[in-house]
């Protein structure tokens, strides 16, 4: 039996958490663990409830979902945030991602891909659609910014490169032949040399340094 992943939602409207638990609730391997209204109810949910994955609206009262974000990613760093909203614009998506989301889908996805979306986000993998990562990577150029460290290994650049496909651990393990943990280590060093937060990032220097094309 599939291992089942815990989802929390955090949408002011009632609406869409009543439509997205309908859903989700059908699927065996996914379940519907808290509904959250704004963002200060979200963080205080997910610090109390630890989901694997948090469904977070944009622009909620109290405390926005970028904010919210940022507290979650903090307080749970195993969490993982998929931004889910109607906007996208890169003054509120851009944000959301270096807050720490994984990615972001607009509201009108399709039902099998928003699902299929938190199964990728709970195993770790970046969720950005290539041109927002190409427009991230253009703001990200002109702030002037550059993470440090060049002295990442002929294997650990390796692991960099298919995180940047967005594959995950056991993937990327099979493809080395290596094992699980032997890639998880790699992952870490990767982060702790480049100084970046997580994975979502690591794709990102990834495309921004060359090491990987965005398909």
């Amino acid at each position: 039996m599939a291992e089942v992943i815990s989802v929390l939602i955090a949408d002011d409207h009632p609406f869409v958490r009543h439509g997205l638990r309908t859903y989700l609730e059908t699927l065996d391997d996914l379940e519907v663990v808290g509904e959250a209204s704004d963002g200060a109810e979200a963080v205080e949910l997910a610090t109390r409830l630890l989901p694997d994955v948090v469904l977070m609206d944009l622009v909620m009262p109290e405390l926005g979902g970028v904010e919210a974000t940022r507290a979650i990613r903090a307080a749970s760093p195993s969490t993982k945030v998929i931004v889910l909203t109607s906007f996208d614009d890169d003054e509120k998506v851009f944000p959301a991602i270096k807050a720490g989301a994984a990615g972001y889908l607009l509201k009108d996805v399709h039902p099998a891909e928003l699902a299929e979306a938190v199964r990728r986000a709970s195993r770790g993998e970046a969720l950005l659609a290539p041109s927002v990562a190409a427009r991230l990577m253009q703001e990200v150029a002109g702030e002037g910014g550059r993470p440090a460290g060049n002295d990442l290994t002929e294997r650990e650049l390796e692991v960099l490169r298919l995180i940047a496909r967005g594959q995950a651990n056991k993937v990327i393990a099979r493809e080395l032949g290596v094992s699980e943990k032997t890639v998880k280590t790699h992952v870490s060093n990767i982060l702790a040399k480049l100084h970046l937060a997580d994975r979502t990032q690591a794709a990102l220097y990834a495309v921004r340094e060359g090491l990987a094309e965005l398909e």
